[in-house]
């Protein structure tokens, strides 16, 4: 299923694309701070518009901005971004970047989505647990005391801290000593908590042949192990054997988001995705769907591919802080747009189906597989 109208995602990447024609910074600088704003509005400017046709006040949106906001309401479009494109001499430039944003989905069309009956598929009040986030032990902000409030607020059962391991410096990543010192401090929290268990997690970094920036035996020490490409994601070759031979490592649990890529910026890791879908149902991997509303990696259109390989799915937030945590719901409304059953994402699971899985993946691999022949 395709979204019918996301009017906010079109308004934001039109005002993207206004700021990508400027020569002055601070215009720069402000029509990417008023697309911003709109992308993360919770309701849809149409309906914000009032029975007059004024655009209410909203924080981020100067004059200018308002006016292209008015002007694709009425229009679909807008001709003074394409005019001043134009002017600009970018227009090559400025056609990538709107070619990078495919399949991006605003909040207003997150929430939307999440509400909408009639589409089906998983909803928020049955989603168990976030199993990626960043806490200051990496590039993230929160302890893993927070961490655990923030998610017990929003009724989780359980959640995984997934801090960069020791390969990728330029996100902080954790040292073996450092991931003791975390797992001494989750094991402390844990034993205060009889409704909730954190599970320490490591989000490993792919390298170009495929490898793990982890040790096996260094591996063994975290209870999930994320494996994600950090790296050549702007390369035109293809990267397939390097994801596959990433899947096929034994301590690897999920692909989190797959591809890298970036909203406007970065189309990430070019691969034979049916291949590398195949690979990780065989072997019981999840896909992760990265809730990140920069990443949205998979979005709904490769996740249904996943979903006719046999997949199963991991749908995360990628939070940096604790308020992020939101991010979660862009992933679920990916997942509802693409179909996937609740049963096929393992963030629905009870606690222990999914220990079962982590300890022993290609269970629920075999257990589908004979499911299918069956049917």
């Amino acid at each position: 299923m395709t979204p019918l109208s996301d009017v906010n995602a079109v308004v934001g990447g039109l005002l993207r694309d206004l700021a990508f024609a400027q020569t002055a910074q601070p215009k720069m600088f402000g029509y990417k701070r008023a697309a911003a704003a709109v992308l993360a509005l919770d309701t849809s400017l149409t309906e914000l518009i009032t029975p007059e046709g004024a655009l209410p006040r909203i924080a981020g949106i100067g004059p200018g901005s308002a006016r292209i906001i008015q002007e694709t309401l009425e229009t679909g479009g807008s001709p003074t971004v394409e005019r001043a494109i134009d002017v600009s001499g970018r227009r090559g430039d400025i056609e990538r970047r709107r070619a990078l944003r495919a399949h991006f989905l605003s909040r207003a069309e997150v929430l939307r989505v999440l509400r909408d009956r009639s589409i089906g598929g998983p909803t928020l009040s049955d989603y168990a647990g976030d199993l990626q986030m960043h806490s200051e032990w990496s590039d993230g902000s929160p302890t893993v005391e927070d961490i655990i409030r923030a998610c017990q607020a929003r009724g989780y059962k359980y959640a995984a801290v997934t801090d960069h391991s020791h390969g990728l410096k330029i996100a902080g990543g954790m040292s073996m000593h450092e991931a003791a010192e975390q797992r001494h401090a989750i094991d402390h929290l844990n034993a205060r908590s009889h409704s909730f268990r954190l599970l320490q997690g490591i989000e490993a970094n792919i390298g170009a042949d495929g490898q793990l920036d982890l040790s096996p035996d260094e591996a063994r020490v975290f209870e999930l192990v994320l494996a994600a490409p950090h790296s050549r994601l702007r390369r035109a070759e293809d990267q397939t054997e390097r994801l596959i031979a990433a899947i096929q490592n034994p301590a690897v649990r999920i692909l989190a988001h797959p591809r890298g890529r970036i909203t406007g910026s970065r189309a990430g890791v070019v691969a034979d995705w049916n291949r590398v879908f195949t690979a990780a149902a065989d072997c019981g991997v999840a896909v992760e769907i990265d809730g990140d509303p920069a990443r949205q990696d998979l979005d709904y259109v490769l996740a249904s591919s996943a979903l006719a390989a046999g997949c199963l799915f991991a749908l995360d937030s990628d939070a940096h802080t604790t308020e992020q945590l939101s991010y979660a719901e862009t992933a679920i409304a990916h997942a509802r747009l693409a179909g996937i059953p609740a049963d096929r994402i393992v963030n629905y699971w009870p606690l222990d189906r999914l220990v079962d899985w982590l300890s022993d993946p290609q269970r629920e691999a075999r257990t589908f597989a004979q499911h299918q022949e069956r049917a």
